[in-house]
């Protein structure tokens, strides 16, 4: 599979369980993870990890759905959908904008 020592998956004592995933993200998302990682940590008063964010929006659409009533269904997720609905640019104008995002620096150069 790979060569990874870690399991992919293990169980935490709380009852969850921790999977290990790698996910391949445009620098757009990537900087809205910043954003709801900032948001979260303000909200939580201490400093919070992309991973922290990521499980935080996971558990939170996951609430979301959960609380439709019912016969509304959430909408079906494919592989090929993107959390960006940003026009398609180059791969270096993408980083570029979404660091200076992330430093605060967007509009300003």
């Amino acid at each position: 599979m790979n060569d990874r020592v870690n399991p992919a998956m293990h169980a935490l004592p709380d009852g969850e369980a921790e999977l290990t995933l790698v996910v391949r993200l445009p620098w757009e998302d990537v900087a809205r993870l910043g954003q709801e990682a900032g948001r979260l940590a303000s909200q939580m008063r201490r400093p919070v990890t992309l991973e922290e964010a990521v499980s935080h929006r996971l558990r939170s659409s996951r609430a979301a759905a959960h609380a439709k009533p019912a016969g509304e269904q959430p909408p079906a997720v494919t592989a090929s959908a993107s959390v960006s609905s940003l026009p398609a640019r180059p791969p270096a104008e993408q980083a570029r904008q979404a660091i200076d995002r992330i430093n605060g620096t967007a509009g300003t150069a």
